[in-house]
C-alpha cells in the first residue's frame, strides 16, 4: 500500500515537473518586470502556463531541461508519501511541491521570490490545512500551523530588520508558509526545519566563500534552503 502510494506520487511530481521551467522562465524578471510573455525569439506565450516550447519556433526548448526538476519533484513526492503515508495533509505537500521548485528555482536564478507565489502560497496552505484538519486520521493541527506560519514570520520579519542587505521581504513571506507547514507538526519539527534550513544554507554560502566564488557581502539565494529546510522537517515530523 505504502510503495504504491509513494509511485503515484512519483509519477504525479514527474509530471508536474515539466511545467516548472516555463513557470520559472516566466517569473525570473527584474524587480520591476511581472513576468515574461514572450519566448527569447519575441514569440507571445499562449496562457500562463505549460511546457516550455515554443510552437511558434518549432517546439524550441526555452528556459531550462525539465529533468532536473522532474527527478526533484519525483524524489520529493515519493519521500513525502513514504514518511506521512496516506494523511490527508501529504494532498497540501504535494500540491505545494511544484509552487516550492518554481520559487527556488527563480531565487536561484535572479535572487528573488516573486509576491505573485508567495502570498497566495501562504494564504492557500493555511486554508487548505484548515480543511485538512477536519477530515479523519489527519497527523497534525491547525492550531499548530497558524502560530508557525506567525512565528517564523515574525523571526524572519526581524533578521530582515536587523541586517535588509542579508534577508529580503521574500523570504518573510516565505517564512509563513514554511512556518505554516513544519507548525503543522509542532514546535519541534517547526525549529528543526528552519534550523537545517539555516544549516545548509550556511554551509553552502561559507563553501562558496572558501572556494572565492562568493564574497563575504555578498546576496545568497536563500529560498532553496527555506524549502529544503521544510522539506526535511516534513519527513522528520510525519
Amino acid at each position: 500500500m505504502l510503495l504504491a502510494l509513494a509511485a503515484v506520487a512519483a509519477l504525479y511530481g514527474a509530471v508536474v515537473g515539466l511545467f516548472v521551467p516555463r513557470a520559472v522562465y516566466q517569473l525570473a524578471v527584474p524587480a520591476e518586470e511581472f513576468r515574461r510573455t514572450a519566448c527569447p525569439a519575441g514569440h507571445l506565450l499562449p496562457g500562463r502556463t505549460g511546457r516550455n516550447r515554443c510552437v511558434a519556433c518549432g517546439g524550441r526548448r526555452y528556459g531550462g531541461r525539465p529533468v532536473v526538476p522532474c527527478v526533484l519533484a519525483a524524489c520529493g513526492a515519493a519521500s513525502l508519501a513514504l514518511a506521512v503515508g496516506p494523511r490527508p495533509e501529504l494532498a497540501v505537500w504535494l500540491l505545494l511541491l511544484p509552487a516550492a521548485l518554481v520559487l527556488a528555482g527563480v531565487d536561484l536564478l535572479v535572487h528573488r521570490l516573486p509576491d505573485v507565489l508567495t502570498l497566495p502560497l501562504a494564504a492557500g496552505t493555511i486554508v487548505l490545512l484548515g480543511v485538512v484538519v477536519l477530515l479523519p486520521g489527519a497527523g497534525g493541527t491547525w492550531t499548530g500551523a497558524l502560530l508557525g506560519a506567525a512565528v517564523l514570520g515574525a523571526a524572519y520579519l526581524l533578521l530582515f530588520l536587523l541586517n535588509p542587505r542579508g534577508m529580503g521581504l521574500g523570504d518573510v513571506k516565505l517564512a509563513l508558509t514554511v512556518g505554516a507547514v513544519l507548525g503543522w507538526y509542532g514546535w519541534t519539527v517547526l525549529f528543526a526545519g528552519a534550523f537545517l534550513g539555516f544549516l545548509l544554507g550556511s554551509v553552502y554560502g561559507l563553501s562558496l566563500v572558501v572556494l572565492r566564488r562568493l564574497g563575504r557581502r555578498s546576496a545568497l539565494a536563500f529560498g532553496p534552503f527555506m524549502v529544503l529546510g521544510a522539506w526535511a522537517g516534513l519527513l522528520l515530523g510525519a
